[in-house]
């Protein structure tokens, strides 16, 4: 059974940092091009960034500079190191699959005060 777990999020001031996980069971993502996605209230899901299974990273203009997505292929998980946090960054984040997206995890809040 597919499961992915998204953890590391919380209540954070302008310009902090966080460091989001996900967990996956079920399938080997080193094999994977995963991504992180975000969707903010009344807003659509949307990419933020991601990692192909040869290490090459993409990024949504709007993070680029201030995020770093990794994986742990050992440990089966994909990391965000967000930075210089912006309250428009608050929102549910979430990893997947970016060419055959699976079931949703319940995803990690990030909140960034003003």
């Amino acid at each position: 059974q597919v499961q992915l777990v998204e953890s590391g999020g919380g209540l954070v001031q302008a310009g902090g940092s966080l460091r989001l996980s996900c967990a996956a069971s079920g399938i080997m993502i080193s094999t994977k091009t995963m991504a992180w996605y975000r969707q903010a209230p009344g807003k659509q899901r949307e990419l933020v960034a991601s990692i192909t299974s040869y290490g090459s990273t993409n990024y949504a203009d709007f993070v680029k500079g201030r995020f770093t997505i990794s994986r742990e292929n050992a440990k089966n998980t994909v990391l965000l190191r967000m930075t210089s946090l912006k309250p428009e960054d608050t929102a549910v984040y979430y990893c997947n699959d970016w060419t055959s997206p699976v079931r949703w995890g319940q995803g990690t809040q990030v909140t960034v005060s003003s």
